[in-house]
């Protein structure tokens, strides 16, 4: 029988994805969804009712394509998908506080985390499905909401490169101190998910370590569509 999306997710090898995250800040898992899921969630595209906001890049100069912000309650499967690997981060963005002499913690259930931004007046949510056409790209950025955020999020890639789209990488870039930025271009597959820092990730040095400053994008599509499901774990006030 077809594992459900949590058994997948937790039979990963988080050790591995902790290990990754610490060196790089992201990591790719490998054929998470199905192709039966990464098409209902292309279909959901279309399903009005399911957004309370939609942004077109080009308006806001942030690129060119559009995206769709979920209201509340969300999908199951997304849910699901965002309630099983939140616990596993929350152990490696502890880690980084930790490492960094920050006294600030995250909170082990999502529930927990939600409830604070809540406090904040953060009661939105920031889940969102990306589509990009010919042409299309997202200018490198970082997804902070407010006051209250967490320090990962995760990426579902929907569709096939080479299949359906070409072009199109995901990229992180990476600001080294006192030199130019370095740029990591991600090939993942359809099914796959990309774990990644929102906004920085440790690094040690010769003095203990230091936060170094992380942002992430799209490069143009030469050609086909391009659908992403992005995961971030804190809300919204707007």
């Amino acid at each position: 029988m077809m594992k459900n999306v949590a058994e997948r997710l937790h039979s990963k090898d988080w050790q591995q994805i902790s290990d990754d995250m610490h060196e790089c800040g992201y990591s790719l898992i490998k054929g998470l969804l199905t192709i039966e899921e990464c098409q209902e969630l292309i279909e959901l595209y279309n399903d009005k009712a399911s957004y309370r906001k939609t942004i077109s890049m080009e308006r806001y100069r942030f690129g060119a394509g559009e995206y769709k912000y979920f209201r509340y309650p969300l999908p199951d499967l997304i849910t699901t998908v965002r309630e099983t690997v939140y616990p596993y981060l929350a152990t490696i963005a502890n880690k980084w506080m930790e490492v960094l002499q920050s006294s600030h913690r995250f909170p082990s259930a999502h529930s927990t985390l939600r409830e604070q931004c809540s406090e904040k007046g953060q009661d939105k949510p920031t889940v969102l499905i990306l589509k990009y056409g010919a042409g299309g790209f997202n200018t490198l950025h970082q997804d902070l909401y407010g006051d209250i955020w967490f320090p990962m999020q995760a990426v579902l890639f929907l569709n096939e490169p080479g299949e359906d789209y070409n072009g199109g990488e995901f990229v992180l870039t990476e600001q080294i101190p006192r030199a130019q930025s370095k740029a990591s271009v991600i090939s993942a597959h359809k099914g796959d998910m990309l774990l990644f820092t929102t906004n920085f990730r440790p690094v040690k040095g010769t003095r203990g370590y230091y936060r170094v400053n992380m942002k992430h994008g799209v490069s143009p599509l030469h050609s086909g569509n391009r659908h992403t499901l992005g995961i971030i774990f804190h809300d919204a006030q707007t």
